[in-house]
């Protein structure tokens, strides 16, 4: 049994067709009936009027008055009747006496007989204008009274024209009015269907229910995935911003608004503007590292404009950065262990030969000489991530040292955040050290307490930031060296510096004798010493 065809529902863009079409048609033929009853009704007045015009000039003649008081046409009344309705094309001219009996008429057999239609209104002195139905058929007439030399009424004057010599003129100018209206008609129709096209083609070809769910759905999936979205049409204007873009993006546009009033990332900003496909991008946004993917939207060969995607990298980041400083601390323990195993080595082997005096002269030395960091810095945090960095650098052929006017005798409080900002800066002044023409390639760095409030200065043998750059290198995407991935460090840096309340500068861009000097503020990351401690 085979299953019933359903039928297909008739696209919406044939329906809005068809609606205007009807409408067009109802409104055109009301109007040409309209315009055809008033142009009838005003031109039997015209006739009316015309006629009652006749009947003036007939009843204004002293002759015509005088032969209807004696009640006696003879043969001049009927013969000026008809010159006049002649003259004037008109139907018929009708003289009658005071009683209504003819005395003059188109048809000599009608006369002396009373008049087909009430001249009581016209006897009584008043002039009227009416259709009516005669002996000789439907006529438009006009009647006035005749009046003796005394004003006496003695009869009326009635002329008519025919009703079908008005229906043709009326019915002629109609057709000419026919061929406008439906001109204007196929006009509209023709306005209509290209509405529809460009109403078709802006829809994409979708109908009403088809956008509804494609609007019912895109809200469903816009407020529904944990990836921020913007999109931009092509003349840079913003049509969607989802919850988390804004949330992200820490800007919160409405459709329409300029991408140029909002603020954006430069890198974000460059890749919006050039359309662009982008891949990974990664960004800093307020307090957030964002990975963003740009697309241009096409459909048809139409340019669509774009769509920004994000995705938050901050706690992966963060989680990084807590790694690295794992591995520093592990770096530096391992270099510890190597070191107090030697030692244990050489105490062993002393004991083991005897030397006892020996042995403990070795203790004695090993008690006495420490390490700069450990003397300068108690903070073990501090001091395993100068003992780390300091192998570092001479894996790299560059000596980092400590200042010797540093000084910190508080713990740190802030780890992650600290070893942030250090690790960037010291690692930025390593490769800028190596990469840079002075040798020997050394780093500088001072670490100094002020309360609760740790300072850091950095300064490196590299060749020092360009003065165009200046302090742009902290906005995320600047760097100083070409590659994928560079201009993101002093970004984050900086973001770790203020979320303790501090902030990184760039205190020299180049000096004589040195490159750039970089320092960072850290409020709050420290336990302030004990009093009594310098």
């Amino acid at each position: 049994m085979s299953r019933p065809r359903t039928r297909r529902p008739v696209p919406f863009a044939r329906q809005a067709l068809a609606l205007q079409a009807a409408v067009l048609v109802v409104v055109v033929g009301l109007g040409f009936g309209l315009v055809g009853w008033l142009f009838d009704r005003e031109l039997t007045e015209q006739y009316g009027r015309r006629a009652l015009a006749v009947a003036h000039t007939l009843a204004a003649d002293p002759a015509i008055a005088e032969a209807a008081a004696a009640d006696d046409p003879g043969h001049a009344l009927p013969a000026r009747a008809e010159a006049a309705r002649s003259a004037s094309g008109a139907l018929f001219v009708v003289i009658t006496n005071r009683e209504g009996i003819r005395l003059a008429h188109p048809d000599p057999r009608r006369l002396h007989e009373p008049v087909s239609t009430d001249p009581s209104e016209v006897l009584r002195g008043h002039d009227t204008i009416n259709v009516e139905r005669g002996t000789l058929g439907l006529s438009a007439r006009g009647k006035t009274p005749l009046q003796d030399p005394d004003g006496r009424i003695v009869g009326e004057v009635s002329v008519g024209f025919k009703a079908d010599q008005i229906r043709g003129y009326v019915l002629q100018q109609l057709g000419l009015a026919a061929v406008l209206a439906g001109c204007a008609l196929l006009l509209g129709l023709g306005g209509s269907a290209l509405l529809t096209r460009r109403l078709k083609r802006l829809t994409l070809g979708l109908e009403p229910h088809e956008l509804a769910e494609l609007v019912q759905e895109r809200e469903a999936v816009l407020h529904g995935i944990s990836e921020g979205v913007l999109a931009v049409d092509t003349g840079g204007r913003v049509s969607v911003c989802n919850d988390e873009a804004a949330r992200l993006l820490g800007v919160r546009p409405v459709p329409g608004d300029p991408l140029a009033a909002l603020s954006l990332p430069p890198a974000l900003r460059s890749a919006l503007a050039d359309h662009e496909s982008a891949d990974n991008l990664i960004t800093v946004a307020g307090d957030r590292v964002l990975v963003a993917n740009y697309r241009e939207v096409r459909r048809d060969g139409r340019d669509l404009g774009g769509v920004l995607t994000l995705r938050d990298r901050t706690d992966l980041e963060n989680v990084t950065r807590e790694l690295d400083s794992v591995r520093t601390l592990s770096t530096a323990l391992r270099a510890q262990r190597h070191e107090f195993a030697n030692r244990l080595h050489v105490l062993n082997g002393l004991l083991q030969n005897g030397h006892r005096s020996e042995a403990l002269e070795f203790l004695h030395a090993v008690s006495d000489v420490l390490p700069l960091a450990d003397a300068a810095v108690d903070d073990p945090y501090l001091q395993a991530f100068v003992a780390a960095k300091t192998a570092e650098a001479a894996e790299k052929d560059v000596r980092l040292a400590l200042a010797d006017t540093s000084w910190v005798g508080a713990r740190v409080t802030a780890p992650v955040e600290v070893t942030t900002v250090l690790g960037i800066l010291v690692d930025n002044a390593l490769e800028a050290a190596r990469m840079g023409a002075r040798r020997p390639a050394w780093v500088d760095l001072a670490l100094l307490e002020d309360g609760g409030t740790l300072h850091i200065s950095v300064v490196d043998s590299g060749d020092g930031v360009p003065a165009e750059l200046g302090d742009r290198i902290f906005t995320a995407g600047v760097s100083t060296r070409d590659g994928d991935g560079r201009g993101l460090g002093l970004a984050l840096a900086r973001q770790a510096a203020r979320r303790l309340g501090g902030d990184v500068r760039l205190a020299c861009a180049a000096g004589e004798g040195h490159g750039a000097v970089l320092e960072a503020r850290l409020p709050g990351a420290l336990h302030p010493a004990p009093v009594g401690v310098p």
